[in-house]
């Protein structure tokens, strides 16, 4: 059991610097849309429910989809409070107020239930995607060039928040481990790197045009809460992870045939 704890946090980790390594370079190269479609990916919660199923029965893995709604509305505060506050007042003061109302959002108290759990999700992402409009359609300019430091420091970041996150979140029950799973961490670290390289105009873009994806992610956490019993983890993850990028594709599509 020890040497799968050890593995899970080292593909968590891998998972999670890659990601970021990964769109921030696309954002620099392709905008902030592509960028924020690949941040939403569960390229990093992925493992982790995977190695929470490995560890426990179809029934937590359902019960922790409801820690797992819970995150993700946390994240649509993150994100909107990161995309209004960054650009007028800068990271050192946007940054913690954003992760602030993160940790008021997943810790309110609220209706045991995952429909409950869906529908002040749509609420918070409705506010979203209204609030953060002007700031989704900022197109990021790069300030000046990228070192040879840019890429192991942006991993190494990113790897050190995983870690944080995963102390902090283990083995306190299926919500917490929903909620682990699926916390800011991705958010925050781009947030971290993509402010420096864009400004914090162009990072609060990048994170607010990954609100549509998001919106993927909480479907295939509601799926995953209603089928993880009945057609066991295997099956429920995976259709879960279908859902999500079948989504990302569908937006993706959507945007390139959309007029510039």
């Amino acid at each position: 059991m020890e040497g799968l704890a050890w593995l899970e946090l080292a593909l968590k980790l891998g998972s999670t610097a890659a990601v970021v390594v990964l769109v921030c370079l696309v954002v620099e190269r392709s905008g902030p849309v592509l960028g924020g479609l690949i941040a939403t990916l569960p390229i990093s919660a992925g493992p982790t429910f995977v190695f929470l199923a490995m560890e426990h029965d179809a029934a937590f893995i359902g019960a922790s989809a409801l820690g797992g709604i819970r995150a993700l509305t946390g994240t649509l505060a993150f994100i909107i409070i990161y995309g209004l506050a960054v650009p007028r007042w800068g990271l050192l003061a946007g940054l913690p107020a954003a992760l602030a109302g993160w940790a008021l959002t997943v810790t309110a108290p609220r209706p045991d239930s995952i429909w409950a759990g869906a529908a002040i999700f749509a609420v918070a992402m409705a506010a979203g995607l209204v609030l953060l409009r002007r700031v989704r359609a900022v197109r990021p300019a790069l300030r000046g060039g990228s070192s040879r430091w840019d890429v192991p420091m942006r991993a190494l970041a990113a790897m050190l928040l995983v870690a944080l996150a995963l102390a902090l979140g283990r083995a306190f029950g299926p919500a917490a481990a929903g909620i682990a799973a699926l916390a800011p961490i991705i958010m925050t670290s781009l947030g971290l790197m993509l402010h420096r390289r864009l400004g914090g105009a162009g990072a609060a873009s990048v994170l607010a045009n990954s609100l549509p994806g998001i919106i993927g992610n909480a479907v295939a956490v509601v799926t995953l809460n209603r089928t993880a019993v009945g057609l066991g983890s295997a099956g429920a993850l995976i259709l879960a992870l279908g859902i999500c990028v079948a989504w990302n594709l569908a937006l993706l599509a959507a945007a390139r045939m959309r007029p510039a």
